[in-house]
C-alpha cells in the first residue's frame, strides 16, 4: 500500500511500513475495493490526521475507535465530519461540553480541521471502515499501527495532553509515559455514556491550563474561529 503520509510521521513510523501486518492491511484494502466494497474515508484521506498535524506540532491526542461509516462523513479525523454533513451525536455532546467548559458557541458544522491545524491529533484506532459496517476493519491490523503511533509519539515528545474518552481509549493508557504527559480520562461523549462523566470533565480548560503552566500557547478550541483566544 503506498503510504501517503506527512514526512515527519514517515520518519517516525518508517519501520512499521515494512512489517508484514502493515503490508497485509494494504492487501486487504485492495481486495475489498476490487470486490466492489465501499471503503471510508477515501484513499487520499486515510492519513489525513497525520497530514494536518506533523509530529512536532502535536499538543493534544484525542483517540476515536473507527471512522464514521455513512456516506460523506469520514474524512480522516476522529469525531470530525465535513462542513455540510449532519453533526453526529457524539460530536454534538463534545460541543455541549465545550460550551459549558469554555463558553464557546456551538458551531453550525462538524469540521474539526481547525483543531488539527493547531496540534490536536484526531486519531482513530482503525483508519478505515467498510460502508455501513461499523468496526468492520478493527481486526485487519490498523490497531497495531495506531498503538505504535501513540507509543512512539509519547516516547519522542513530551508535554502532550492525551484525552482518553471511554473504555476503549483508556485501554491505550499503558502506551503513554505519565511522567512526560498529561493524561485526562472521562466517559465517552456518546449519548449512551456522556452523562456518566463526560459532561463536566472540563478537559478543554484543563488542557489549556496545562499548556499555560508550561509556557505553551493554548488551543483555540472554537472550531469556527481558531484565531480567537479562549
Amino acid at each position: 500500500m503506498p503510504v501517503n503520509i506527512e514526512e515527519s510521521w514517515k520518519g517516525l513510523l518508517s519501520d512499521e511500513f515494512e512489517k508484514p501486518y502493515f503490508k497485509s492491511i494494504g492487501t486487504f484494502l485492495r481486495q475489498a475495493k476490487s470486490s466492489g466494497k465501499i471503503i471510508y474515508p477515501s484513499g487520499p484521506e486515510i492519513f489525513n490526521a497525520f497530514s494536518q498535524t506533523p509530529v512536532q506540532s502535536v499538543k493534544v491526542v484525542i483517540i476515536g475507535q473507527d471512522p464514521y461509516h455513512g456516506e460523506g462523513q469520514a474524512h480522516g479525523l476522529s469525531f470530525s465530519v465535513r462542513k455540510g454533513i449532519k453533526i453526529p451525536p457524539s460530536l454534538q455532546n463534545i460541543y455541549k461540553e465545550l460550551n459549558d467548559d469554555l463558553g464557546i458557541p456551538i458551531p453550525p458544522h462538524g469540521d474539526l480541521s481547525a483543531w488539527s491545524r493547531q496540534g490536536v491529533l484526531l486519531l482513530n484506532a482503525s483508519l478505515t471502515v467498510e460502508a455501513n459496517q461499523p468496526m468492520s476493519h478493527s481486526k485487519i491490523g490498523w490497531e497495531i499501527f495506531t498503538d505504535q503511533v501513540i507509543q512512539k509519539l509519547a516516547n519522542e515528545r513530551q508535554q502532550i495532553v492525551f484525552m482518553l474518552w471511554g473504555r476503549f481509549a483508556q485501554q491505550k493508557e499503558y502506551l503513554i509515559a505519565p511522567n512526560k504527559h498529561l493524561i485526562l480520562k472521562a466517559a465517552h461523549p456518546s449519548p449512551f455514556s456522556a452523562y456518566q462523566g463526560f459532561f463536566g470533565c472540563a478537559h478543554f480548560s484543563k488542557a489549556n491550563a496545562y499548556f499555560e503552566a508550561h509556557g505553551m500557547e493554548p488551543i483555540h478550541w472554537d472550531p469556527d474561529n481558531e484565531s480567537n483566544r479562549n
